[in-house]
């Protein structure tokens, strides 16, 4: 029987630091200190040095520093928040829970983000911020987007999720904006044991509105000014965190040279990367044409290799959206992408052996 190959192997990622993490992990459980413990403060400052921005603020999930973030900037009832159709759900999913309205917008087909030329419009007097998402760890074309924001006096917040590390010109997903929203699902770039979150922000007021929402909106013990969530990073996940962010680039640096081989096999796979992109490939996605996805799919699993489809249908066409009142054929470059992608295995740990195994199997 032919060896499992994953979309990402987080066993072999512990086996080779499982001394530092054990060594984390026991500390906490030693000081007992599980919730807002000094480890969160300190991967606070490290990531916030790492991004190059003044605050970082560690919550519960990707999706809560979403929630958060939008809730700090005051973003709520009756108002219209741009994102993209193509992602996962939490980024549609943030702007509904703030009582805001999802306002689609079609995509680049090339990096598969938000179609900047597409933005404008979509802009009506209710739209109070753009959610642009750097996409499988590719980042979106920001000049253009802080040029309509600055424009139209608009919010933007960032959806990170897939894209620690990357940069745009020089400068790091997240910072572009009023703030960014990373996640630190196990599967990600930098991903816990658990689910966890993080907000950057080189706001002041955002940090700290941030910090109190998390906390019941206590800002003081036993006194309440808002009406919070309960949303800390564990001290636990924290711990683990810490450890990985000294390997990041390191990691970052072997996922892009796995790209940089795909592509080499398989050319053509890699597409829309300019010399001011860096892209962190949290994920590794070609398309399949001519309605063969499912076969390709399928001759992989008989080899014993994972894929995975992100995303098999775009946000407008869910159920839950179905109030929004779109259409099939409303957005053409996002419906063409959703019956053709296709994520193949993607982590540091991959070796050129399984990408050619890979690649010889798909041609």
């Amino acid at each position: 029987m032919q060896e499992r190959i994953q979309m990402t192997d987080l066993k072999a990622q512990y086996t080779a630091i499982k001394p530092e993490i054990d060594t984390a992990i026991q500390s906490v459980i030693n000081e007992t200190s599980f919730i807002q413990g000094k480890p969160v403060s300190l991967l606070e400052e490290e990531v916030a040095r790492y991004c190059g921005v003044k605050f970082a603020v560690g919550v519960a999930s990707g999706t809560d520093a979403l929630v958060l973030a939008l809730t700090a900037l005051g973003i709520g009832s009756q108002d219209e928040v741009i994102t993209t159709l193509f992602t996962f759900i939490a980024t549609a999913e943030a702007i509904s829970r703030v009582g805001a309205k999802p306002v689609f917008c079609d995509i680049d087909p090339d990096t598969y983000n938000i179609n900047p030329d597409k933005i404008v419009e979509k802009i009506t007097p209710r739209t109070k911020a753009l959610l642009p998402v750097h996409l499988y760890g590719m980042p979106c074309q920001m000049d253009k987007i802080m040029a309509i924001v600055k424009e139209h006096k608009l919010k933007l917040i960032e959806d990170c999720a897939q894209s620690f590390g990357s940069e745009y010109k020089n400068k790091k997903a997240g910072t572009f904006g009023d703030c960014g929203c990373l996640s630190f699902f196990p599967a990600k770039t930098l991903g816990c044991y658990g689910d966890g979150g993080m907000i950057i922000t080189d706001n002041d007021e955002v940090a700290q509105k941030a910090k109190i929402l998390r906390n019941h909106g206590s800002g003081k013990k036993y006194y309440y000014g808002v009406h919070g969530f309960n949303s800390r990073l564990d001290t636990l996940q924290a711990a683990i965190l810490r450890v990985k962010l000294k390997y990041i680039d390191l990691w970052i640096n072997k996922r892009i040279e796995n790209a940089k081989y795909y592509d080499e096999l398989l050319p053509g796979s890699v597409r829309g990367i300019g010399p001011e992109y860096k892209h962190t490939f949290n994920y590794f996605t070609i398309r399949i044409k001519d309605n063969k996805r499912e076969e390709v799919q399928n001759r992989l699993k008989e080899k014993s290799i994972d894929s995975a489809i992100y995303y098999p249908l775009c946000l407008h066409l869910q159920e839950v959206y179905k109030n929004l009142g779109y259409q099939a054929g409303d957005f053409p470059v996002a419906e063409q992408a959703q019956r053709e992608v296709l994520g193949l295995p993607m982590y540091p740990e991959l070796t050129k052996a399984q990408i050619k195994q890979i690649a010889d199997t798909i041609r």
